[in-house]
């Protein structure tokens, strides 16, 4: 999903895994675990590196290329991810159960993550934008427009 590509970010900027451990504010093993994907990194820890790096959650899901910095930073609001999510779901004619059946998991996940209840997981953000070409940045409100169509 991502562990080629954070790995090369971290090396291009010349940062050693303890270095990105730090920033996060976690532990090295842990960390090590995320880069090789042994763990699912969780949203938050990823918002933080796309916040740090300048760099799009499209480019770390291997959806786009790093062709240019975004310097508007990722808010972590479960409220606004869960309107777009909503939103996008709707636009598409999409409902909480198909989108549930898709993602191997239960409506009232899905209900959770629109409400703003909950935070969408790492595993079904990506899941839903590889399965639907839809933007990472532009559901979790970075972007005012889906750009992978």
């Amino acid at each position: 999903m991502y562990a080629e590509i954070l790995k090369n970010l971290r090396l291009k900027n010349n940062l050693l895994q303890k270095d990105m451990a730090k920033i996060l504010g976690i532990s090295e093993i842990t960390y090590t675990h995320y880069e090789s994907e042994c763990f699912i990194m969780p949203m938050k820890y990823l918002i933080s590196i796309c916040n740090y790096f300048h760099v799009y959650m499209d480019y770390l899901f291997g959806f786009g290329k790093e062709h240019e910095k975004i310097y508007n930073n990722i808010t972590l609001d479960k409220v606004l991810i869960g309107k777009k999510l909503k939103e996008w779901r709707k636009e598409n004619k999409i409902t909480q159960m198909e989108l549930a059946k898709i993602l191997k998991t239960n409506q009232s996940s899905i209900a959770m993550y629109e409400r703003g209840s909950n935070l969408v997981s790492t595993f079904y953000l990506y899941a839903i934008c590889k399965t639907y070409k839809v933007s990472a940045d532009y559901l979790l409100g970075r972007i005012d427009k889906n750009t992978l169509k």
